[in-house]
């Protein structure tokens, strides 16, 4: 399931809010907005909804009228010196007011999502080792963590994987477990989730190994459940797995490279998202960039893949397809772009519009439907 929100209207909407994560560090650093109409591929010029450094992932409550962010903490020089920050969506702008902020329960949190009926908020700290769950409280602020679990282990990378680096949690469809992706002990991690509580406790089997060497980043699910992706940063590949809902049990069905056999150069894979068909997957490669198509076999699950589309830029870190499924938006980080392409729903292939915009330093992309709200 995607990040962005997808509420009942969203089904028909064709316009939409777009926030951009900017994680500069100085001047221009904050959450931008701009427009988006997905009948003509018109994106206006994104303006900065709110102010802020070190932003590093971004997820939007389910009734469109909140955002969450994490972040480095500033005025904070401990080892848990992350962020949890929460904010109000100005209705008529889509311009972002500072809530509050609370501990994110570590160090360096990297990744950030809502469970499907808004009520808690979960966060991978790639720095300490440790995932967190949060309550959110009916006016929007989020409440100190409920529970913070600590991962332990390493790999075989002694540069990479030499402690645990939590990069990513993940919901299901049936919002009853969490999907953790460790790139330092590659393993995806289960956790049993209690939205009521908002607390994770560990699954029974607690976790499933990838190849040594993986890195596993981030994770998508297939919109029908039956499938888990995981996009594996250091080995540049992805790995399918069949996904029994009932007991989150997993079964490594294929791994496969992200970009050309023969390329030698410095790569790291980064995003993945399943297109909303269900028919295509799409992984970022950063080093390379570009964007890796693969089309989904309904019946299997596995991957082929049918192209590699330069990206518009350089190290795309992230991106996002719209709702509709007709156009993917790609943040590249270093060239400091927005990238826009289309999507041909019969091959999955992209195709360049020639639209790009200035942002600086993206690192997240969120699609917000805005039909009937005012905006």
């Amino acid at each position: 399931m995607s990040d962005s929100v997808k509420k009942p209207s969203a089904l028909n909407c064709r316009r939409f809010l777009v926030y951009i994560a900017a994680s500069a560090d100085a001047a221009g650093g904050g959450i931008y907005v701009c427009h988006f109409n997905a009948e003509s591929g018109e994106l206006t010029a994104p303006k900065l909804a709110i102010e802020a450094v070190k932003i590093h992932f971004i997820a939007l409550h389910p009734n469109g009228r909140f955002l969450y962010a994490v972040s480095g903490c500033d005025s904070s020089k401990s080892e848990k010196s992350g962020c949890v920050c929460a904010f109000s969506i100005e209705t008529g702008t889509g311009h972002l007011t500072f809530l509050n902020r609370v501990s994110s329960g570590g160090d360096v949190p990297c990744h950030i999502t809502i469970d499907q009926n808004g009520r808690c908020v979960f966060v991978a700290n790639y720095g300490t080792g440790t995932v967190s769950a949060f309550p959110i409280q009916a006016d929007g602020h989020i409440a100190n963590a409920a529970v913070i679990i600590q991962h332990t282990g390493s790999s075989v990378d002694t540069a990479r994987q030499n402690r645990p680096h939590p990069h990513s949690i993940t919901l299901d469809a049936d919002n009853r477990f969490a999907l953790v992706a460790d790139l330092g002990l590659d393993q995806l991690l289960i956790y049993r989730v209690n939205p009521s509580s908002g607390t994770l406790t560990p699954n029974c089997p607690p976790c499933v190994s990838l190849r040594p060497g993986s890195g596993p980043r981030h994770i998508a699910f297939h919109p029908d459940g039956r499938y888990v992706y995981a996009i594996n940063e250091l080995a540049n590949t992805v790995t399918a797995f069949d996904y029994d809902s009932a007991g989150a049990v997993l079964c490594e069905i294929q791994t496969i490279t992200t970009i050309p056999k023969d390329y030698k150069g410095e790569t790291y894979t980064s995003e993945i998202e399943v297109h909303p068909s269900g028919k295509y997957l799409y992984g970022s490669n950063r080093g390379h960039n570009s964007i890796a198509v693969f089309e989904i076999d309904k019946n299997k699950g596995t991957l082929t893949m049918v192209d590699i589309q330069p990206c518009g830029g350089k190290w795309p870190r992230h991106f996002g397809i719209d709702p509709t499924g007709k156009w993917m938006l790609i943040g590249n980080e270093q060239s400091d772009l927005l990238s826009l392409f289309g999507i041909d729903s019969k091959s999955g292939k992209l195709t360049q519009t020639g639209i790009s915009i200035s942002v600086p330093s993206p690192v997240c992309i969120r699609f917000m439907p805005i039909c009937g709200m005012g905006i």
